[in-house]
């Protein structure tokens, strides 16, 4: 998940240690929907490695952000942005993941996919 990455590395020079800036990075990213319900985040060690820093500084926030319930993680799925009690949301992310097993099991193009998805938005919003 390059959003993660993008344009950002955490500052060497900080008082603020390494794992803090990339929970509050995550944490900023999720509150803003830069990182939406259900988007998984770079295993441990990819995002270790695109960091340049130890993968155990990066377990350590991805286990901090566990335990304040803004990412889940699921043994082999991975980590992912929890609903965190929006139900709205982890709705719309739940029948995007359908969605997007139908596609791929049709062997749809994604542009074609999000097509028809904004082609149904638009009719919904005329009615």
């Amino acid at each position: 998940m390059d959003v993660i990455v993008r344009k950002w590395r955490p500052d060497t020079e900080s008082s603020v240690p390494p794992y803090e800036q990339i929970r509050l990075r995550i944490l900023d990213l999720a509150a803003s929907g830069a990182l939406a319900v259900g988007a998984r985040l770079p295993s441990v060690r990819s995002l270790a490695l695109d960091l340049g820093l130890a993968a155990n500084t990066v377990a350590r926030a991805y286990r901090e952000l566990e335990q304040a319930g803004i990412v889940v993680t699921a043994g082999r799925s991975g980590t992912a942005v929890a609903s965190g009690g929006d139900v709205m949301g982890a709705q719309v992310a739940a029948a995007a993941e359908s969605f997007a097993a139908v596609v791929r099991d049709l062997g749809v193009p994604g542009p074609k996919a999000l097509s028809i998805v904004t082609a149904a938005l638009e009719r919904g919003a005329a009615r």
